[in-house]
């Protein structure tokens, strides 16, 4: 496995693979590396004759007062995963090779109005931007994306489509811990208690999934899984919502396929999950 800290020197080798006719899996992350991150490195495994994963703690999608200095990190750990599942190559530049003068940016309206795009207005500008600069330099056949981030999935998918992007965007269901917590690299900041008060998501969900049917009201859905995240004295509801799967839009019910999202906050831990649904 090839570790590589330069634009220069990735696309040195990148033109190498171009010209034997190898195809390119990129799976894009900002390291902490985990099984979720795992099953996308290894479906790109299985469809690329190459694979590059990036590790890249992006500071234009923070905000303020949001945690870039303290998002945890791991290169040794992240290389071992990165090399145990077939990765030919890992990415790891640094915020100064990644920007030199910060004035281009890619923002993806309407899309990004939404969902945590209200609480974190810069957030997906930010992710916009890294990734179509990562797009750009490494040119990846396809590229692999956790549906956890479903709105950041539809905001790429969007991206791609407008900006006319040569690269398949491909969607990876969510990893859960056995007791049903999606696997995210936040999840180290619980502590033991807040852990297990985190299941109470996934309880959620799985009620909101017995609850949804076609011609439903979104609000009956979120009022019931509502009602199950209040029940745990450690969780705060920053949003539950019900929004068109491809626009990222509110409904008022359920006559086309839905994204359900959340963010809860565990302590001060802010937690993302979600479910789709499709009536037809």
């Amino acid at each position: 496995m090839e570790h590589v800290l330069t634009i220069e020197n990735v696309r040195n080798t990148i033109n190498k693979w171009k010209k034997e006719g190898y195809s390119i899996g990129y799976v894009p992350t900002m390291g902490f590396l985990h099984d979720g991150h795992a099953s996308l490195i290894d479906q790109a495994r299985k469809n690329n004759d190459k694979v590059i994963v990036s590790i890249f703690v992006n500071p234009i999608q923070f905000g303020e007062n949001e945690d870039l200095s303290t998002y945890p990190r791991d290169i040794n750990s992240d290389k071992k995963l990165c090399e145990s599942h077939g990765v030919d190559l890992i990415f790891t530049p640094s915020p100064e090779e990644m920007y030199q003068d910060k004035k281009a940016f890619v923002d993806i309206v309407d899309l990004s109005s939404t969902l945590c795009g209200i609480r974190r207005p810069i957030h997906f500008k930010g992710v916009c931007t890294v990734v179509a600069k990562f797009f750009n330099i490494i040119q990846p056949t396809n590229a692999y994306f956790g549906e956890k981030d479903a709105q950041q999935l539809a905001i790429i998918r969007k991206m791609v489509f407008d900006l006319n992007f040569p690269v398949n965007i491909i969607g990876v269901p969510i990893v859960r811990e056995q007791d049903g917590l999606a696997k995210s690299s936040r999840n180290t900041y619980l502590s033991t208690e807040e852990r297990k008060a985190a299941t109470i998501l996934y309880k959620s969900i799985q009620k909101g999934k017995e609850s949804i049917t076609p011609g439903c009201s979104a609000d009956s859905i979120i009022n019931t899984m509502t009602e199950i995240i209040q029940s745990e004295p450690l969780a705060k509801i920053d949003y539950i919502s019900v929004v068109d799967a491809n626009t990222m839009q509110p409904v008022e019910e359920i006559n086309a396929p839905v994204l359900v999202a959340m963010a809860v906050y565990i302590g001060t831990t802010r937690l993302i999950d979600n479910f789709s649904y499709d009536p037809n």
